[in-house]
């Protein structure tokens, strides 16, 4: 397992019941900083004790489009619900809500490369032309997360083989990978490709 290593400082700035459709969690926001700059933030909702035999976890970077709107461009919305239904099947379990929209670019950079995307490229190629790096996103302020919750082990929900190394750089060992697979649609198997092809995620048949 990797080195932990910790150059994010978390603050944990509130914790509040949270009853949803999928079931009863408690809602924590934190803060991390690194060398004095901007405050990320993130959440994360727990179900259930998850002390004990590692939990069910899934790290799900924010996308409005996806999970607020539904959109069928991508499968965000579709593998945070999964998500969260996995979690309440077992009882237990922790989904970190992580604000990199558009793999980092943010929203408004998400929206230019959905335009050039209805052009013709695909989701690297419009990053790219945007003067971006494929993904810019960063796993280290879930990392830390995990840290503050004391969790030693996690069982990782999660097609993205960087969010497994991040989460070994923490110091948390990952016992078991749970693909987290939607079912793919006319409109997401370019998408679903890409991300295959190009960016290592472990998904099948696409």
């Amino acid at each position: 397992m990797a080195q932990p290593t910790q150059t994010i400082t978390v603050r944990q700035v509130a914790e509040a019941d949270f009853p949803t459709l999928f079931g009863h969690f408690r809602i924590f926001g934190f803060e991390g900083t690194e060398d004095g700059s901007e405050p990320e933030e993130a959440i994360a909702v727990k179900m259930g004790d998850i002390s004990g035999d590692p939990p069910l976890v899934r790290i799900h970077s924010q996308c409005l489009t996806g999970d607020v709107f539904h959109s069928l461009r991508c499968d965000c919305g579709a593998q945070l619900e999964l998500a969260l239904r996995s979690i309440a099947r077992e009882g237990r379990g922790l989904l970190i809500y992580e604000n990199q929209e558009g793999r980092g670019i943010g929203l408004l950079n998400k929206l230019r490369a959905y335009e050039l995307q209805d052009q013709g490229a695909d989701t690297v190629e419009a990053n790219e032309r945007l003067g971006f790096k494929a993904d810019l996103r960063s796993y280290q302020l879930p990392g830390e997360i995990l840290r503050f919750f004391h969790l030693a082990s996690v069982r990782l929900l999660s097609n993205n083989p960087e969010k497994v190394e991040a989460v070994e750089r923490a110091g948390v060992r990952v016992t078991e990978r749970i693909p987290c697979v939607a079912a793919p649609l006319d409109s997401t198997e370019t998408y679903l490709r890409t991300k295959k092809t190009k960016m290592g995620h472990l998904i099948e048949d696409v």
